[in-house]
């Protein structure tokens, strides 16, 4: 399913949903970051996804980040909260979602980089690798609250 990103836009379509979420930065021992390339919209991101059901928050950003990346890993603290109304998703199917995440900070305990059915490319990269990369504006502000160490951020 693909998906127009808008942030700020005063072209963009009215949110009808709004859907708890999480993303994770994830940090390995050398200081590299877990990035995928959605499939969705072709840009690198953060592993995350909304909540189900039954599960806890940390519980739904362990889930997301093993099927995005294959990797394992354990919550260790929050980044922060980005809920900014004037940034909103909209879906082939219609849906058009309110951003609502709370992104949390993770480090690895095991499991094999590999891609999934929502990303083209799984990597590692340094900070400073991550500023070229395409990405979302409001990605590059999670990323950017991580490495300033302003966090818990709230948005």
């Amino acid at each position: 399913m693909g998906r127009i990103d808008y942030q700020n836009d005063p072209n963009a379509p009215t949110p009808n949903s709004l859907v708890p979420a999480a993303s994770v930065v994830v940090v390995d021992d050398r200081g590299r970051v877990l990035l995928q390339r959605r499939v969705d919209n072709g840009m690198w991101a953060l592993p995350g996804g909304k909540m189900e059901l039954g599960e806890s928050l940390a519980e739904c950003g362990v889930r997301e980040t093993f099927e995005e990346t294959g990797i394992d890993i354990e919550i260790t603290g929050i980044v922060g909260t980005y809920t900014n109304p004037g940034h909103v998703f909209a879906y082939d199917d219609g849906e058009v979602r309110q951003e609502f995440s709370i992104c949390l900070l993770g480090k690895p305990t095991g499991g094999d980089l590999r891609s999934s059915d929502e990303s083209h490319e799984v990597e590692w990269f340094t900070p400073e690798e991550t500023d070229d990369l395409p990405m979302i504006n409001a990605i590059r502000l999670r990323l950017s609250d991580w490495r300033t160490g302003r966090f818990p951020a709230v948005r």
